[in-house]
């Protein structure tokens, strides 16, 4: 039978892992936290060419009344990151199966392998914004990680986790799945996923086309 994708590439830090009680912890305050992470998914939606990651995490800090200093507290924690439940057997159904398995993340290189490596999962591509030279939503991580595992736009799912993600892979070519743990709002001009879950349960199964 034909796979219905030859690869897929994840987002990593909402849609593989629970990053956000992280941001809560680091803030002090669940409700600031919250903020924390909104006021900078909001500042790499806007910024396109890649500026430092931490420079944009700590400008978020300040906007919602933090120390800037939260920013190296955060980035001296990112090993502490863990999967959402089912998240690492979920992807191992996929490395079993055969599918090759990607990461679009925007965040540096040194921050996106510590957080990759959190996962618990090989894989074969890691790509950062510092590496594209440019965040999500801007197409070339995307595209950068689908010539890396050697697919095509229209071969590939993704697998979003922010909300913003959903315009930025369909502006690369690529149709989405939504892992959308955090319950976010999709903005009106956001495409419809092929899925909209919270969790990755039978994600093998429909990337084989069972």
């Amino acid at each position: 039978m034909l796979r219905r994708y030859d690869a897929v590439i994840f987002d990593l830090l909402t849609a593989l892992l629970d990053s956000w009680t992280l941001w809560n912890n680091v803030a002090g305050d669940e409700e600031i936290g919250m903020r924390w992470r909104a006021a900078y998914l909001q500042n790499t939606y806007r910024v396109g060419a890649y500026r430092p990651y931490e420079t944009l995490v700590a400008d978020a800090a300040a906007e919602v009344g933090l120390n800037r200093r939260s920013a190296d507290l955060l980035a001296s924690r990112y090993s502490d990151l863990r999967p959402w439940p089912g998240v690492t057997a979920a992807l191992e159904s996929l490395a079993s199966a055969g599918i090759p398995i990607g990461i679009a993340t925007n965040c540096s290189e040194t921050l996106g392998g510590i957080a990759a490596a959190c996962v618990g999962v090989p894989f074969q591509a890691v790509v950062t914004a510092e590496r594209a030279g440019f965040y999500k939503p801007n197409p070339r991580p995307y595209g950068l990680a689908i010539s890396e595992l050697g697919a095509t736009p229209e071969r590939c799912l993704f697998v979003a986790g922010s909300a913003y993600d959903l315009i930025g892979a369909a502006h690369a070519g690529l149709k989405t799945w939504w892992h959308d743990r955090i319950g976010m709002h999709k903005p009106p001009n956001a495409p419809d996923p092929l899925r909209h879950t919270q969790n990755l349960e039978g994600i093998a199964d429909f990337v084989l086309g069972n």
